[in-house]
């Protein structure tokens, strides 16, 4: 199974105009995406919410966005990443909109449906444009890159949306989210282009919805990129999305600008650990497992550090545990990193998106079920709940942990033999080490 060569471009004027606008989408996505997080105390408010419903908010949102991404996929290897992307960006600020000024339960989660689904082509979408209009050795500190930009939009949330919906309420709040949307997505029809000579401006094959889906996911390594990034992000995501704030205000004692600020250290962590990330798959192609694995180690010790003690935990120790956890979504990134090295051009869209449901099937798992453990170890009709609650129902994380760590390995030693099979040879440490560089066609394992 060699690795399929993509166009080598070098990056233009053009290219960065390109590449500015789709970030730029994908930064307001993210900010749609994670603003409910820190509304998660007004949601339960506005609509007399418990531990469960709550969670249904960002499931359904979750859900949406993961059963989306092959549609999505296959939509963006049709028609291009400027279709995708302005049209998910207008889908979002509808959703954003009609949240503003939902008083029931249906309509809310009518919202989150429209921004799950709007969101669920942008990212893949920015990810096929570095493809297409950078080399392939610039190509994995890019997509970290992007990453980077997609978490500072998590940042946002955290402070100026916090500010807003704790000083303006929700309707003004979510109001300001659907017009910032519409503005991204007119800027997404303008700037989004791409390039002349790729084969996205000429007719696309009638292959089937389900035999594309089928090559897409073929290979090995696409399966290993599922699972690396089914592996790495959801405690992060679980904290950032919903969960984090509750937890570090009832049941660690801060207040609620201290919690905004642990949100912030772990976007910050995110971003600053996203080109190192990119730097070391882009150097050592051979050894990205490596870097997913070890963000695996470091989320259980963070886990531990929070849920073994039974009492409040000094500040130096939630930092500690935001940053430990907070690597874990650039380094969910390297499995995008392997759909991009085994897919063909025309098949990177659909493959883009098997991956990045993994991330998201694990979050969705998370999130729900850290609100059915609250609520079942809990007194009934409680909507505050205690630190041991939470040191319950945060231990249920541990299965998707597990569950996404045999995956990473047992998709390694499959695509470990079909290397094998084709003579490719994975270096001993000391020496992947001491190379300078490695060659543009290196294989992964």
């Amino acid at each position: 199974m060699t690795g399929v060569p993509h166009p080598v471009r070098t990056s233009s004027h053009r290219a960065m105009v390109v590449f500015t606008a789709a970030v730029a989408a994908y930064f307001v996505a993210v900010l749609h995406r994670t603003s409910l997080g820190v509304a998660g105390v007004e949601a339960i408010e506005r609509f007399g919410l418990g531990a469960t419903a709550l969670s249904m908010f960002s499931v359904v949102q979750l859900a949406v966005y993961a059963g989306m991404q092959l549609p999505a996929g296959r939509v963006l290897d049709r028609f291009g990443a400027r279709v995708v992307i302005g049209g998910g960006s207008a889908v979002m600020a509808a959703g954003q909109l009609l949240l503003a000024f939902a008083d029931d339960v249906p309509l809310a989660l009518a919202a989150r449906v429209l921004i799950g689904a709007g969101d669920a082509g942008i990212f893949i979408s920015a990810v096929r444009l570095v493809a297409q209009w950078f080399p392939p050795m610039r190509a994995p500190l890019m997509v970290q890159v992007t990453g980077l930009i997609g978490q500072s939009g998590q940042l946002a949330s955290a402070i100026p949306v916090a500010w807003l919906v704790h000083h303006h309420g929700w309707t003004s709040t979510f109001t300001v989210l659907a017009v910032v949307g519409a503005v991204a997505a007119v800027a997404s029809f303008l700037g989004v282009r791409e390039p002349d000579d790729d084969r996205s401006d000429a007719p696309r094959s009638d292959t089937s919805f389900l035999r594309a889906v089928r090559t897409a996911v073929e290979p090995p390594g696409t399966r290993l990129g599922w699972w690396s990034h089914f592996a790495t992000p959801f405690s992060a995501n679980v904290v950032a999305l919903l969960w984090g704030v509750p937890f570090f205000v009832t049941a660690q004692g801060r207040s609620t600008t201290e919690a905004g600020a642990l949100l912030t250290v772990l976007t910050v962590t995110a971003m600053t650990t996203g080109p190192l990330v990119g730097r070391f798959t882009g150097r050592h192609p051979l050894r990205r497992t490596w870097a997913v694995l070890g963000s695996c180690g470091m989320t259980l010790v963070a886990w531990l550090v929070v849920l073994v003690p039974s009492t409040p935990r000094p500040m130096w120790q939630l930092v500690l545990f935001v940053v430990l956890v907070g690597m874990g979504g650039p380094v969910s990134l390297v499995g995008i990193d392997f759909a991009r090295t085994y897919s063909a051009p025309e098949r990177l869209g659909t493959a883009s998106g098997f991956v990045n449901t993994g991330g998201f099937v694990s979050t969705i798992v998370g999130v729900l079920a850290v609100g059915v453990a609250l609520q079942a170890v809990s007194p009934a009709g409680a909507t505050t709940y205690s630190l041991d609650a939470y040191r319950w129902a945060f231990s249920v994380l541990l299965v998707p942990w597990l569950l996404g760590v045999w995956g990473v390995l047992r998709s390694r030693a499959r695509t470990r033999a079909v290397m094998a099979d084709e003579g490719v040879v994975v270096p001993r440490l000391r020496d992947a080490v001491r190379r300078p560089h490695v060659p543009r066609r290196a294989r992964d394992r």
